[in-house]
């Protein structure tokens, strides 16, 4: 298992980048569904950053990494407000236009959809999600 303590800040993604791509590497997967793996996990840090904590509230998280039957699984671990993505979003409507499409949701819409497997739980006062790829 790998772990990568991130601060509460966007300048923090280029480092969770480098650690998705060197999970992912190591577990041989090509380099498109890399690309694919960081998008998603790139939404979801990015909603933890923005929307977890206070505006201004300095906090730290965790996102760690482990590879076994067959599955890379990326754990994203904060303790910020509770917050279930699985169940608290609602489906972005992709028929939608840009324009008529209200804003937010689609960070965690690509997720789903590029993960196999996502789930949310919140223990010991910590938010727990839990996303997962067949390699």
């Amino acid at each position: 298992m790998k772990e990568i303590k991130l601060k509460n800040q966007l300048t923090e993604v280029e480092s969770l980048h480098v650690f998705v791509d060197e999970v992912c590497k190591e577990a041989g997967m090509d380099d498109m569904v890399i690309d694919m793996i960081n998008l998603a996990l790139e939404e979801l840090v990015v909603n933890v950053i923005n929307y977890a904590w206070e505006p201004g509230e300095e906090a730290d998280f965790t996102v760690s990494s482990d590879i076994n039957d067959g599955k890379i699984r990326f754990v994203i671990t904060d303790g910020g407000k509770p917050f279930d993505p699985t169940a608290e979003v609602a489906e972005a409507d992709t028929s939608l236009s840009a324009e008529d499409r209200p804003i937010g949701g689609l960070g965690v819409y690509l997720a789903k959809n590029i993960m196999d497997k996502m789930e949310y739980k919140r223990e010991n006062d910590k938010n727990i999600l839990t996303v997962e790829k067949s390699i």
